[in-house]
């Protein structure tokens, strides 16, 4: 049976503080009116250090925000946030457009620059494979989120992969702290995802579910460093 394999090479202060990217779609967050009372007090605090209680990640968000990655050559693309949850068919029609999408709701994220785990997943080989250089993403490598007049910076800080064959392996990619569900956010974070479809069919893995995804998800998540106005 196959194990999902979870990299765990940094150190676990900063495990409350992630992006991530997600290979199929995910929407973007913040209000129409500018970034959430939560985003300015991450801004006030130190670097990485985000203070202020945990973001509602249910809240409805319509504002479509940008993300640039410049490493990897990702430049404005559109996030657009819609209610859901990773790589679901919303979310799947959502990149199969050629963009990110960011999910909200019970298995969503929160919005660019909250508390908790903002999902960001776009299509890694069909739709222009906007996020297809996504494996080359290293730590320490910037990543910018636009949105509501403010640029938030994260900072990449782990290498992680999703199953879409396990629950659990799911449970710890969507949780407010990427890798540990049911753990309290103190931190803004990120996870960016993708699909492993060329790694999975060179190991001879062909399962798809019923949105033709593979099993597996290459996840880069990461810790909000800084916010500017855009």
């Amino acid at each position: 049976m196959h194990r999902p394999h979870v990299l765990r090479d940094v150190p676990r202060a900063l495990a409350g503080v992630a992006v991530v990217l997600l290979a199929a779609g995910g929407p973007a967050v913040a209000a129409a009116t500018g970034p959430p009372p939560v985003a300015a007090a991450a801004v006030a605090a130190p670097a990485g250090r985000s203070t202020g209680p945990p973001s509602d990640r249910t809240a409805p968000r319509t504002e479509t925000a940008e993300l640039t990655i410049p490493s990897i050559g990702v430049t404005d693309l559109r996030v657009v946030p819609y209610e859901g949850t990773t790589d679901d068919g919303p979310g799947t029609r959502i990149q199969d457009r050629g963009v990110a999408a960011s999910p909200y709701g019970e298995h969503g994220g929160v919005g660019p620059g909250e508390i908790g785990n903002y999902l960001v997943t776009a299509h890694r080989l069909s739709a222009g494979g906007p996020l297809r250089e996504l494996p080359a993403l290293e730590k320490g490598d910037a990543v910018l989120v636009t949105e509501g007049g403010t640029v938030y910076e994260y900072r990449i800080t782990e290498n992680r992969q999703t199953s879409f064959r396990s629950e659990r392996s799911l449970a710890e990619q969507r949780a407010e702290v990427p890798g540990e569900p049911g753990e309290e956010p103190t931190r803004a974070m990120i996870t960016l995802s993708s699909c492993a479809t060329p790694e999975d069919d060179a190991a001879g893995n062909l399962w798809r579910d019923a949105h033709h995804n593979p099993e597996h998800r290459i996840d880069r998540v990461g810790v909000l460093v800084s916010s500017r106005p855009a």
